[in-house]
C-alpha cells in the first residue's frame, strides 16, 4: 500500500496544475510509489498532472505528481499528490522531513517559550519520529 506523508498545515504549499496531459486512470492505478497529502482550498480531478511547491525553499523547491486521490472536507480538499519517479520522490520527502522538524520545532518553542536551535530539535525529533517516517528510497 502507498504511503502518503501528511505535511504540516501550518506550513504553505501551492499546488499548481501542469499543462502536461491528465494521466490515463490505468497508469495511475500502476504508480507504485508514495507522496504526500496536503489541504487545498481548490479541489482536482484523480490522474491530474500538478507541481507540488513549498515556497519556504525557494524555486527549487517543485515537485511533479498527480493527484492520487481527492477527498472534500468541511472548508477544503484534501489532496493525495502521488511522485511519478523515484528520484522526486527521494527530494520530496527529505523536504518533507524537513517540513516535519520545522513544524516539531515551531510546537516545542511554544511549549518551553524561547528560540531553540535547530540542530538539537532536528535530532530531538529524529531520535523521537525517524522510525515511524516512511523509508525515503523505494528498493
Amino acid at each position: 500500500m502507498r504511503r502518503f506523508l501528511r505535511h504540516p498545515s501550518d506550513m504553505p504549499i501551492e499546488l499548481v496544475q501542469r499543462k502536461h496531459a491528465f494521466l490515463p486512470r490505468q497508469r495511475l492505478n500502476n504508480i507504485s510509489l508514495g507522496g504526500v497529502a496536503c489541504n487545498s482550498s481548490k479541489g482536482f480531478r484523480k490522474g491530474t498532472a500538478v507541481e507540488l511547491r513549498i515556497p519556504l525553499f525557494g524555486d527549487d523547491a517543485r515537485y511533479p505528481g498527480v493527484v492520487a486521490w481527492c477527498r472534500k472536507q468541511a472548508d477544503q480538499y484534501l489532496i493525495g499528490i502521488a511522485f511519478i519517479d523515484e528520484d522526486t520522490l527521494f527530494r520530496a520527502r527529505m523536504v518533507e522531513q524537513v517540513c516535519q522538524i520545522e513544524h516539531y520545532r515551531h510546537q516545542r518553542e511554544l511549549e518551553l517559550g524561547t528560540p531553540l536551535e535547530v540542530e538539537a530539535v532536528a535530532r530531538e525529533w529524529i531520535a523521537l519520529h525517524a522510525a515511524e517516517f516512511p523509508s525515503a528510497r523505494i528498493h
